[in-house]
C-alpha cells in the first residue's frame, strides 16, 4: 500500500501519515467504518454510547461504546451533496435523486406513487437565462463568432467574446432572483392550464393538479437553468387521472406561455439601473416516453436530473467554498469570466444587502436550491434516506440477536443513547486511504452492474 502510494506521487507528508495510520492498532476496524461510510471525504466524528435493555427485567441486551474505537470514535458519513466535496455521498445523493424523480415518471407503489403516471401527461421542460452579452460557443455551424471552431474541452467556450461589454451584474442579478422567477414560473403555469383549459383557477384545483420535480444546472458562460419534469394529475393527485382535456400538447403550450408572461421587477438601487429579469427564449419542452415513441426515455430523464443534483457552479471554475474577503481571489487560480462574474456580485452587495450577493458569489450569485419537487410529485429524499437507515438498523438488531420490529417504543426492549459531535474529516493519509477505498467501492458497483446488463442482455436475446 506504502509502495502504491509512492509511485503515484504522493508527498512525503501524506506518506509518512499514511504509514502511521497503516501500523496504527486500529487499523483494521478504521478500514471498516471507512468502508461503511463508502469512503466518505469527510465523515463526521462522533464520540458516546448506546445500551439496549430488556424493558421487564432491566437486563443488558447489547452495550456499545466509541472508547474501544480508533481514536475513540465512530465515522459516520458527512451526507454532502456536492461532488467535490464528496464524491461517494454524492453518489448516494444522486442515486436517491434518481430514484425520487423517476418514481413520479414511472410509478412506483413502494414510494406512494401510483403507477397510472404513466400514463399522465408529462414532459421534460428546460428553462434558460436570457443573454448578457455573446460568448464563445460551438454552434451548429461550426465556427463561434470569435472566428474559431473551438473543441469540446476549450476553456474559452462561455466566456464573454468582449468582457467589457459584457453586463456582469445583470447576470449575477439574474442569477440571484432564479428562485423567484422559479417559483413565479409555477403560479403562472397553473394559470396558463386553466385558461387553456377554459376553466377558472379555482375550477382547476377540482378537476387537476400540477406536479413537478426539477434540478439547477450552471451553463459554462456562468447562468443557471432549470431542468423540470411537470406532470399532470387528476385532483388527489398522482392516484387519481386527469381529465381528458390534460394534454401533453396543452401542458407544452402552456409551460411556453408562463415562462414568456414570467417577470421580476427589479428597482433601480445606488448606480444601479432599474430592471426587468425574465427568463431567456430559449424554452425546451420534451414529451418524456410511454405516452408515445418518443425518444426520451423515462430512464434518461431520470438520470440526467440525478447527475446535475449533485453538482454546483465547478463547471465555470469557481471554488466550491464561500469567499470570505475580495482579496481572496488573487489566491485562487479562477478564470477571467469567472472572477469577473464573483467581483460583481461584491460590487452589488452594498446596493442589494437583502439578496446577500457577496455571501452567495462563490455560486456566481444563486441562492436557491438545486433540486425541488412539489409536494406531490412523488415521495421525499427523507424518506428514502429512513428506509436506508431502517434496512440497515434491523440488519444489525438481526446481527445481534434482538427484534428486528424498530417500531418498539411499547415492546420489549428500551434503547439508552447519548453522543456528542467530535470533529470531522480526514488526515492527509487517512484522505489517501479513504480515496482509495471509495475507488474500489465504485469499482465493485461498476462490475455488478455490468454484470447484470450483460445478464439482461442475454435473457433478452434468448427470448
Amino acid at each position: 500500500m506504502a509502495g502504491a502510494a509512492a509511485s503515484m506521487g504522493t508527498d512525503p507528508l501524506t506518506l509518512a501519515d499514511l504509514l502511521r495510520v497503516a501500523n496504527s492498532p486500529g487499523f483494521d476496524r478504521w478500514q471498516e467504518q471507512v468502508r461503511r461510510t463508502g469512503g466518505c471525504a469527510n465523515p463526521i466524528h462522533l464520540m458516546g454510547q448506546t445500551v439496549t435493555r430488556d424493558r421487564t427485567t432491566g437486563d443488558v441486551l447489547y452495550s456499545y461504546s466509541t472508547a474501544n474505537e480508533p481514536g475513540g470514535r465512530l465515522r459516520v458519513a458527512c451526507g454532502n451533496r456536492r461532488a467535490s466535496r464528496c464524491p461517494s455521498c454524492a453518489w448516494t445523493y444522486a442515486g436517491d435523486t434518481y430514484h425520487l424523480i423517476r418514481a413520479g415518471i414511472t410509478g412506483d407503489v413502494n414510494k406512494g406513487v401510483s403507477t397510472i403516471v404513466r400514463d399522465h401527461p408529462r414532459v421534460f421542460a428546460t428553462l434558460t437565462a436570457p443573454s448578457f452579452g455573446p460568448v464563445h460557443n460551438r454552434p451548429a455551424s461550426g465556427r463561434c463568432r470569435c472566428g474559431a471552431q473551438h473543441a469540446e474541452d476549450d476553456s474559452a467556450l462561455g466566456t464573454a467574446l468582449d468582457p467589457e461589454r459584457y453586463d456582469y451584474a445583470g447576470a449575477v442579478l439574474w442569477n440571484n432572483h432564479a428562485g423567484d422567477l422559479w417559483r413565479r414560473f409555477t403560479i403562472y403555469l397553473r394559470r396558463e392550464i386553466a385558461a387553456h383549459a377554459g376553466l377558472t383557477q379555482a375550477a382547476l384545483k377540482e378537476v387537476c393538479r400540477v406536479s413537478f420535480g426539477k434540478v439547477a444546472e450552471f451553463q459554462k458562460r456562468g447562468a443557471v437553468h432549470f431542468h423540470a419534469v411537470v406532470r399532470m394529475d387528476g385532483p388527489d393527485g398522482p392516484d387519481t387521472s386527469p381529465p381528458a382535456w390534460a394534454t401533453v400538447a396543452l401542458l407544452d403550450d402552456a409551460i411556453r406561455a408562463a415562462a414568456d408572461r414570467v417577470s421580476v421587477p427589479l428597482a433601480a438601487a445606488g448606480d444601479f439601473p432599474a430592471r426587468m429579469l425574465r427568463w431567456g427564449s430559449q424554452v425546451d419542452v420534451q414529451p418524456i416516453g410511454a405516452l408515445g415513441n418518443e425518444e426520451l426515455t423515462e430512464q434518461a430523464v431520470a438520470s440526467y436530473v440525478a447527475k446535475y443534483a449533485t453538482k454546483a457552479a465547478e463547471t465555470t471554475g469557481t471554488v466550491d467554498r464561500r469567499v470570505g474577503e475580495l482579496s481572496e481571489l488573487d489566491k485562487l487560480p479562477l478564470p477571467g469570466h469567472t472572477r469577473r462574474l464573483i467581483e460583481a456580485c461584491w460590487d452589488l452587495d452594498d446596493a442589494y444587502p437583502e439578496r446577500m450577493l457577496a455571501h452567495w458569489s462563490h455560486m456566481l450569485g444563486f441562492r436557491g436550491h438545486f433540486s425541488t419537487k412539489s409536494r406531490r410529485y412523488s415521495t421525499t429524499l427523507g424518506a428514502l434516506r429512513q428506509v436506508r437507515a431502517n434496512y440497515r438498523a434491523r440488519q444489525e438488531r438481526r446481527e445481534r440477536g434482538l427484534s428486528e420490529d424498530l417500531d418498539d417504543s411499547e415492546g420489549s426492549t428500551l434503547v439508552l443513547a447519548h453522543w456528542t459531535y467530535a470533529g470531522h474529516g480526514h488526515t492527509p493519509g487517512e484522505s489517501w486511504l479513504a480515496a482509495t477505498i471509495a475507488k474500489d467501492i465504485q469499482t465493485n458497483r461498476d462490475t455488478a452492474r455490468e454484470a447484470l446488463q450483460d445478464q439482461l442482455d442475454w435473457e433478452e436475446a434468448a427470448a
